[in-house]
């Protein structure tokens, strides 16, 4: 499932309109309309600020699959069994960015860590 067909059924299960999405995205109906399409590749970025209207984490926008079952026992136990299909080449392509992003802050951060032994 490509990443705007998630984000179509993370808005519908939230009962969103594209209007309200592109909206918040402060973009056009259109222009959103574009990414549920996949007509267009999403920013890491943008993909930051469609999951906090959805009041998601990216990652559950990523790692959202409608054809993952689970079956939980009727006593409420969490026990189950969940089937996964894989990722598409767009998904990776945003696991590779978020990665990258965040190697860069932890060498920022050592950075920071290392001046501050320093002093």
């Amino acid at each position: 499932m490509e990443i705007g067909t998630k984000i179509k059924k993370l808005r519908e299960l939230r009962n969103f309109t594209q209007e309200y999405m592109a909206k918040n995205l402060e973009m056009t109906p259109s222009g959103y309309g574009k990414i549920e399409r996949d007509e267009t590749e999403v920013s890491y970025q943008k993909l930051e600020k469609i999951a906090e209207v959805l009041g998601l984490k990216i990652e559950d926008i990523i790692n959202f699959n409608e054809q993952i079952v689970f079956n939980v026992m009727h006593n409420q136990t969490g026990n189950g069994y969940v089937i996964h299909n894989g990722i598409s080449e767009q998904e990776r392509k945003l696991y590779e960015q978020i990665i990258a992003q965040q190697k860069e802050e932890i060498e920022n951060l050592r950075k920071i860590i290392e001046k501050m032994q320093n002093k």
